[in-house]
């Protein structure tokens, strides 16, 4: 499949190797903020800062929302930060809430979850649980570079496949291959689907919007594994972003269909809080002829602001560049055969894990 060339260029002066970015905003909530100052010296280009692990002890693993966006109530996050250093990635702002930078430190400070199967465990044995489907690694992808060694996100799995519980999986990774035998055995009685996030197929864009992330074909060959392991699986072409991977968004669609992917979706870019700082300096670094054009027409899309946080805007935005993604979108997914059909979990199959207790059941001998 031929692949169209973006403009966008390789900076003078990156960010480190495998980073997505060098900005280090404050933390919203310090009580004071930094400025940036030339002094006039340049000074030793950078070096890639290493990742730092910090454990996170959580008493609750599953999140709740009350979104109308999204078509899940709940979900859980194995890691806050990501190493696949998306420069647009929407979740970044969260890093704040641990007084830590959405910049360098969202890709490079991780904190995990090493007990999270368990009281994930903890969390379905109680009476009052009532089954829903589950989304894994939405914040933040559950199949960063990390788990490989860390092995959270397989936990999980395991405990969701003991306990027959749906799940909805969202991700830029083709480490989700080596789950395939637990996720096969959930597709066989319908209670599991894997959206792969591809947001261009030019490995020099993809190198330096989202550096650790799988290379797109890499991710499309990972969900043809899982299409042919009886995995239902979709593709997710988020985020869409003006001037800059707008034009991709039919090719792939095509390569995500070609693939396996019985469904499609679209995210346009959202921009909260401090990322309006990073990926607009990241807009300047690599895309410098046509910064202020993506983000005018980025804020045509939000009425006048580069952010929307309305439920039923945010996602797709609104006027006429919105209107004209939207169009093609459906008519995309239409000549291609997406989302003809949509998946509804099973939710009946689910059966709580066993209580902890030193008392033997009365059938148990």
């Amino acid at each position: 499949m031929a692949v169209q060339k973006n403009s966008c260029r390789d900076p003078a002066t990156p960010a480190p190797r495998g980073r997505g970015t060098t900005a280090r905003p404050d933390s919203r909530f310090s009580a004071w903020q930094r400025a940036p100052f030339d002094d006039g010296w340049d000074g030793p280009p950078p070096e890639a800062p290493q990742t730092e692990l910090a454990v996170d002890r959580a008493r609750h693993v599953i999140t709740f929302n009350r979104s109308p966006d999204i078509p899940f109530d709940r979900s859980i996050n194995p890691y806050r930060g990501c190493e696949h250093g998306c420069s647009y990635c929407f979740a970044r702002p969260s890093h704040a809430y641990l007084d830590l930078s959405p910049g360098i430190d969202f890709e490079t400070r991780i904190t995990w979850k090493p007990d999270a199967a368990e009281v994930l465990r903890r969390e379905l044995a109680r009476p009052g649980y009532r089954c829903a489907p589950i989304a894994l690694g939405v914040n933040t992808d559950a199949y960063q570079p990390v788990e490989r060694r860390l092995g959270v996100t397989r936990g999980i799995l395991e405990v969701l496949a003991e306990t027959r519980h749906p799940v909805h999986l969202i991700t830029k990774s083709a480490l989700v291959e080596r789950d395939a035998d637990l996720l096969a055995g959930l597709a066989r009685d319908g209670l599991v689907q894997v959206m792969f996030s591809v947001t261009t197929l030019d490995d020099g864009l993809a190198r330096r919007m989202e550096p650790r992330a799988a290379r797109p074909l890499r991710r499309l060959a990972a969900m043809r594994t899982l299409a042919q392991a009886g995995v239902p699986v979709g593709v997710l072409f988020a985020p869409l972003i003006p001037a800059v991977n707008d034009h991709e968004m039919e090719a792939v669609l095509a390569a995500g269909r070609e693939a396996g992917a019985e469904s499609g979706g679209y995210v346009l870019l959202r921009l909260p809080r401090e990322l309006k700082e990073i990926f607009g300096d990241w807009l300047q670094t690599h895309c410098p002829d046509r910064a202020r054009h993506v983000l005018s027409v980025l804020a045509q899309t939000r009425g006048g602001r580069l952010n929307d946080p309305r439920f039923g805007h945010r996602m797709r935005g609104e006027g006429a560049f919105a209107e004209i993604y939207r169009q093609r979108f459906a008519r995309a997914c239409e000549r291609l055969g997406l989302n003809r059909t949509r998946r509804a979990l099973d939710v009946t199959r689910f059966r709580p894990p066993r209580r902890e207790t030193p008392q033997l059941s009365l059938f148990e001998s």
